[in-house]
């Protein structure tokens, strides 16, 4: 579970980067990397993210409702 929460955050990073410039310089990055937004690369990659941040609200609501620090420990993290 460790691993999939990492693939989900950095993926919703770079959605989040993306949307930076889409909103700072109207480029859409991911649609200029995978051929444009129509693109079957394109849409796989819009539809991950979307899925990542779907799934990052499990830890997101766990953190809401015991405590961040309690959250993290329940995801078995080691410090």
């Amino acid at each position: 579970m460790h691993a999939l929460n990492l693939v989900t955050l950095l993926l919703i990073i770079i959605g989040g980067i993306s949307w930076l410039f889409v909103g700072l310089f109207q480029f859409d990055l991911v649609a200029t990397l995978f051929g444009g937004q129509e693109a079957i690369l394109s849409r796989i990659v819009y539809v991950l993210v979307g899925l990542s941040a779907v799934y990052q609200l499990i830890p997101f609501s766990r953190a809401i409702s015991i405590g961040e620090p309690a959250a993290e420990g329940s995801l078995g993290h080691r410090h």
